[in-house]
Parts: structure tokens; C-alpha cells; sequence
């Protein structure tokens, strides 16, 4: 395993053979696989699941909350009662590119490529390749790429 400086890992698991590029933050409870790429900037929350061989672009951002807010109704500041975790998982061998935002709740099928910059809203099927604002499907990614 090999973790760049500036990293913020805590409460994670991360497999054998694994990079972690500088400035990235694993949250508490997320679940990295072996032989995985994470690239530098880029925040995986608590409740993904990338599994293995997963390649992470730089300043890719996942989420795991479908009503982010910061207080309740009563105007406190919200506690880890307060909202619900919508797990994320990642499947073996899908490649996430430069940019991309994981919305939570979405499994990203083995071996999909998501383009750089595409915003996932939804799943992705196994070996699709998906690009834009909301992520659209493009094609079927070759065994080549």
C-alpha cells in the first residue's frame, strides 16, 4: 500500500497494493479494495464501497446524503442521528474520471468508465461508458480500455 502525504484516512479499510494520492480524505466506515488507484483530491465519504482494481481520478467527490442540511427543524446543528447514509458502491475494474461527482445511493457497474467532469445520478450498468450532466450512457467500453 502506498499513501502520498496530506492524506486524511481515518476509520477506513483499504486493500494491499492500493495507492492514495496527496489531499485525498477516506472517511470513517468507507471500504477500499485492492490494487485500487485513488487519485490525488479526491474525497470518498463514509458508506462507499470501491471494490478492487478501481481506478479514482483526480478530485472526484462522492456523496452519501440525498437532503444534506445543516441544523434541524429546531435550528440545532444536525448529529449522525439526524440523517440517513445512502451507501455508494463501486465495482471491480470501473474507472472514474477526472472531476466526477458519485451521487449516493448508485452502484457503478465492473468495469464502467465514467467520463471526466459527468455527474452520476443514477447506476451505471456493468462496462458502460457514461459522460455529462446528468451522466447519459455513450457506449460499451471495449476490453482494450
Amino acid at each position: 500500500m502506498v499513501i502520498h502525504c496530506f492524506a486524511n484516512l481515518y476509520g477506513c479499510r483499504i486493500g494491499d497494493d492500493t495507492r492514495v494520492g496527496a489531499f485525498v480524505e477516506i472517511q470513517a466506515g468507507a471500504d477500499i479494495g485492492a490494487r485500487c488507484k485513488i487519485s490525488s483530491h479526491s474525497f470518498v465519504c463514509s458508506g462507499v464501497t470501491i471494490e478492487d482494481e478501481v481506478f479514482v481520478g483526480h478530485g472526484v467527490m462522492f456523496t452519501n446524503d440525498r437532503d444534506p442540511r445543516a441544523t434541524t427543524e429546531n435550528g440545532e446543528l444536525q448529529t449522525n442521528a439526524d440523517w440517513e447514509l445512502i451507501p455508494t458502491r463501486v465495482c471491480r475494474g470501473a474507472s472514474i474520471g477526472s472531476g466526477a461527482v458519485i451521487l449516493p445511493g448508485v452502484v457503478i457497474g465492473e468495469g464502467a468508465l465514467i467520463a471526466a467532469g459527468a455527474v452520476v445520478t443514477r447506476s451505471v450498468e456493468p462496462g458502460a461508458v457514461v459522460a455529462g450532466c446528468p451522466a447519459r450512457f455513450l457506449r460499451l467500453r471495449s476490453s482494450h480500455e
